[in-house]
């Protein structure tokens, strides 16, 4: 019998692999899991997400992060208050993988197209290994999807990675090699704000660069929350309720909102715990935009516009762009070229139908790429809770 294929074995990987492998059909899962997780967040971050928020889906009970807790022998993490050590949710998402997806291949997919007359797909393996799949679920996380903003990306950025003059934090696992230099961090999100705090700690001497209307704010610690609003992973608000537990209508916005949404919703802002780790330690400024990036002596500098109308020159040892995340098809190189004609999608992401189904049968995404259809959940890790089940239970329907 056929297999499904899951590409990819970040979080909702795993997730859609072990709601599949419950409704008993054949998966073949390939990657390395929380590769993302492990080798591109910087070590020693936290992560914003709530302990609540933070469990990777599945159908057998016994596999959330506090039963992870339990059974690696160390404190639960289960309240508004717990803040989760990258490490511990790296080694939670790989005991998940091990209990769940154990049979997980740990190679990378070629090329993935439409097998003749069959119906489903052909897939090709960097081990020389070619098969043939009944229906493929893409779950690549953020692999490819770094965003750099053009006026960053300019002769500043030459061959792009972590030793430019300029690059993106995705690049980044250890800022300890920022210590006793000049950084300058472009970005208000928690990913600038955190890269800041702890390339300062580190022994960096680091500015934010916040942008526009993107200053930089802390939201409230968990006791300072309203209590009469209903709770979400998010928060406590009738909208993130709503784009949690009802995130199926989102499809059916207009483009134009679905897409302001995904970017705007729980936009930059830094956690509550981080305030004290970042101000007075971080210097900030604020401007209108940056205009262009250039380099002088070997070191990048930033034109900038500031809100007062005037330009700036800002020099440092190096600049770390935390600008965020951009689904682009055409970056997944391993769907052929008949696939990237066939596929219908809006500015640049899949334009999914029920079940995270594409417009071309039996071809799946999930997680970020999924945003542009379901909305802001799929950029969080809760978003398993909504995606996994539902995308199993089409696939099965469909392809069972």
């Amino acid at each position: 019998m056929r297999p499904v294929a899951v590409v990819g074995a970040g979080p909702y990987g795993l997730s859609t692999a072990a709601h599949l492998r419950a409704r008993g059909l054949p998966v073949r899962v390939f990657g390395d899991p929380m590769v993302s997780w492990r080798d591109h967040m910087p070590e020693g971050m936290l992560l914003k997400s709530t302990p609540a928020a933070s469990s990777l889906d599945c159908p057998q009970p016994g596999h959330t992060l506090a039963d992870y807790c339990d059974a690696a022998g160390i404190r639960r993490l289960v309240t508004d208050e717990d803040i989760i050590p990258v490490e511990t949710f790296i080694a939670y998402g790989q005991w998940f993988q091990r209990k769940l997806v154990p049979g997980l291949e740990r190679v990378r997919v070629v090329s993935v197209e439409r097998a003749r007359g069959s119906g489903g797909f052909e897939l090709k393996l960097d081990s020389g290994e070619a098969f043939e799949a009944r229906a493929v679920v893409v779950a690549t996380g953020l692999s490819g999807l770094a965003h750099l903003p053009p006026e960053l990306a300019g002769p500043a950025s030459g061959a792009l990675g972590p030793a430019a003059p300029v690059s993106h934090v995705y690049e980044h696992h250890d800022l300890g090699r920022f210590s006793g230099k000049e950084l300058i961090v472009v970005g208000a999100g928690q990913s600038a704000l955190e890269t800041a705090a702890l390339a300062a700690e580190a022994g960096a001497q680091v500015r934010v660069v916040s942008r526009g209307r993107g200053r930089v704010a802390f939201g409230a610690p968990p006791w300072e929350q309203p209590r009469l609003r209903p709770e979400s992973p998010f928060g406590r608000a009738w909208s993130l309720w709503a784009l949690s537990y009802h995130a199926d209508p989102y499809r059916f916005l207009p483009d134009p909102v679905r897409h302001h949404l995904v970017r705007r919703v729980l936009g930059p802002l830094g956690a509550w715990w981080l305030r004290d780790r970042f101000e007075g330690k971080v210097q900030v400024k604020e401007v209108q935009r940056v205009v262009s990036t250039d380099v002088s002596d070997g070191a990048p500098v930033l034109k900038v516009l500031t809100h007062g109308g005037r330009t700036e020159h800002l020099t440092a040892d190096h600049v770390i762009a935390a600008t965020g995340y951009r689904v682009d098809i055409s970056a997944m190189d391993f769907l052929s070229p008949t696939l990237h004609t066939h596929l219908t999608t809006t500015r640049g992401t899949p334009c999914l139908g029920p079940g995270y189904v594409s417009s071309l049968p039996g071809l799946y995404f999930t997680g970020l790429p999924a945003a542009s259809s379901y909305g802001p959940v799929m950029r969080f890790v809760c978003g398993t809770q909504f995606a996994s089940p539902r995308l199993a239970k089409h696939l099965a329907a469909a392809h069972g």
